[in-house]
């Protein structure tokens, strides 16, 4: 193929002198004298040369040898006829001349590395062999000296060459530019057997000479020549440390002030969620929050403290005096020197005086001086409650004062007696009770029970505890839907007598009943308490005919089951009053009426 070779004349080759090589025997050394240009076949050794030196010189394809006689004269004008080159091998004998024409002396020096001008090999030698780029680079730049023994590792190893060709000039690129253009007003150049001027020697690093994938390698070879390693340039990776720290600092401290606003505020962007305007605060007054509003103000939370004991429980104004009633477990704690604070439903603070206390109701007065603009809560009358009626109640359960709860009257005049804890009786009381769903607990006791008006209609007391009534510590435990409240019609009386005359009279028909009776209804003792008789010489019953051993079955028409409920039925009257009892004597029934007496309270 022509390509990458010039069209125009082929240029001559010019030879250069043997200088200081041995002319093997039966040769002649070229004289200086002959004319330039011209070869003689004695500068071109025809003879045998060894096996290993011509296995040599096949693997690299060179020339034996070739002579070029120093330059006498200025170059002469390049003829157009230019002889072919003719291959030199073993077998072709070289004429004893070749004529050429005299030229003159070029005007530069000769090509120190003697290469060979662009366009094919010269007449002398066949085709150049695959150059390898580490060895050469491309358009005959010099490899520098330390990395001329780059390519002696496996697979791209060169070949050692004849002793004779070792110091012999390397050809070019194998493929030369295409058609090169000189310049019209520079003068014809001489050919040479040099190139263009070499590149300044400059050392370069091994990583940036070229490498290729050579198809007539060995196979396996690998594309990277073991030597002599290039010396590592050092960087200066200081200012990058301290960059990338920089920036990893301010990315940290963005995220985590971009991550803490996220989680406060849900998002990068505000949401405003729809919500309605503000209304009016005001409630109908027979609505739970219109109750709460106007019963709220009256009611007071207590904490008493004696010398063993202390409580907390809840009470209701009176009067604008200053009286409050609670209950009488609430402030029985305080004995005779105790203290008891009253804290009112803004938040103020009194300290408060015991005006008396009945044991038999449960009920208690204490009094606060030097408070003004104290709101009474009005009384509403028990006897006009229904059951199914709503009630709410309120109080401080477990010291949570302002406790507001709701509920219905489940039931009325129900029986129960509370307290009993000292073991002679004395405390125990006996209700008449209004019963209620209001959820109720220790702390609710003394509050009031109010209905649809915001009128007290009865004093919470006592609740129903699930079991025992007693928590695992032996506290009370909580509601269960069973409240109790004494009907506000004998707390009136009650706290009207305690505040007039610091005690309560108590009802009583004169007789002592037997509370072992199991039967049904309450049985009159045979004799009474330090073997006096059971029934009182001259008392209500006496003067109805009531005989020691009568059962009575009925009050006023209702059923009477235990000695309990018939305490309970008298004290929900007041004394003086008439009642009407039926007696059962022996297999007889009969009906009695009384009026009741009076008793002082203990």
């Amino acid at each position: 193929m022509d390509d990458g070779k010039p069209t125009g004349p082929k240029a001559k080759w010019w030879s250069r002198p043997d200088k200081g090589r041995a002319v093997p025997s039966g040769q002649e050394a070229s004289a200086p004298e002959e004319a330039p240009g011209a070869l003689d076949a004695s500068s071109v050794d025809a003879s045998p040369a060894p096996e290993a030196d011509q296995a040599d010189a096949r693997t690299h394809a060179q020339p034996d040898h070739v002579t070029v006689p120093a330059p006498a004269q200025a170059p002469a004008p390049v003829p157009s006829e230019v002889p072919e080159p003719v291959e030199a091998t073993a077998d072709t004998t070289v004429p004893a001349a070749v004529a050429v024409s005299p030229r003159p002396q070029p005007l530069h020096d000769p090509d120190p590395y003697s290469t060979p001008p662009y366009g094919g090999p010269g007449p002398w030698a066949p085709a150049p062999p695959v150059q390898r780029p580490v060895a050469t680079p491309a358009h005959g730049t010099p490899l520098p000296a330390q990395y001329a023994t780059a390519g002696t590792g496996s697979g791209y190893a060169q070949p050692h060459p004849h002793p004779d060709q070792q110091h012999q000039p390397q050809p070019s690129h194998p493929y030369p530019p295409r058609h090169p253009q000189p310049d019209p007003a520079a003068p014809p150049a001489a050919p040479t057997l040099a190139g263009p001027p070499p590149a300044p020697e400059r050392p370069q690093p091994l990583s940036s000479v070229w490498l290729q994938y050579d198809p007539w390698s060995a196979p396996g070879a690998p594309f990277t020549h073991p030597g002599e390693p290039a010396a590592p340039r050092r960087r200066r990776r200081g200012p990058l440390l301290i960059g990338a720290l920089v920036v990893a600092l301010v990315a940290g401290g963005t995220g985590g002030v971009l991550g803490a606003y996220v989680e406060r505020n849900g998002g990068v962007t505000r949401i405003e969620l729809p919500q309605a305007g503000r209304e009016s605060a005001d409630r109908a007054p027979d609505s739970v929050a219109g109750i709460a509003a106007s019963a709220l103000p009256s009611v007071v939370t207590l904490h008493v403290s004696g010398d063993s004991e202390q409580g907390t429980g809840t009470g209701f104004v009176l009067d604008e005096q200053g009286h409050i009633l609670t209950n009488h477990h609430v402030v029985d704690p305080a004995g005779a020197s105790g203290d008891i604070s009253i804290t009112f439903s803004g938040g103020e603070t009194a300290k408060a005086t015991l005006v008396g206390k009945d044991s038999g109701y449960d009920l208690a007065v204490v009094k606060v001086t030097g408070v003004s603009g104290l709101k009474p809560l009005p009384l509403g009358n028990s006897d006009n409650v229904r059951v199914g009626d709503p009630v709410v109640a309120i109080g401080a359960p477990f010291d949570l004062q302002n406790t507001v709860t709701s509920g219905i009257i489940s039931a009325k005049e129900r029986p129960i007696t509370a307290g009993g804890d000292k073991g002679d009786g004395s405390d125990i009381s006996y209700v008449d009770a209004l019963q209620t769903d209001a959820p109720i607990n220790p702390g609710n006791s003394g509050g009031p029970l109010v209905d649809g008006k915001a009128q007290v209609i009865g004093i919470n007391s006592a609740i129903r505890a699930a079991d025992t009534g007693a928590g695992t510590d032996g506290a009370q435990a909580g509601s269960i839907g069973l409240g109790f409240a004494i009907p506000i019609n004998q707390g009136k009386r009650v706290a009207e007598e305690l505040i007039n005359t610091g005690k309560a009279t108590h009802p009583v028909i004169g007789v002592s009943l037997d509370m072992k009776f199991a039967g049904d209804g309450a049985r009159v003792g045979d004799k009474g308490q330090d073997d006096s008789p059971a029934v009182t010489p001259g008392g209500p019953a006496a003067k109805a005919g009531v005989r020691p051993g009568d059962v009575i079955t009925e009050v006023d028409g209702r059923r009477v089951h235990s000695g309990e409920e018939l305490i309970v039925k008298i004290r929900a009257h007041r004394p003086g009053d008439k009642l009407e009892l039926t007696l059962r004597r022996g297999g007889d029934e009969r009906t009695v009426t009384l009026v009741l007496g009076s008793a002082d309270s203990s």
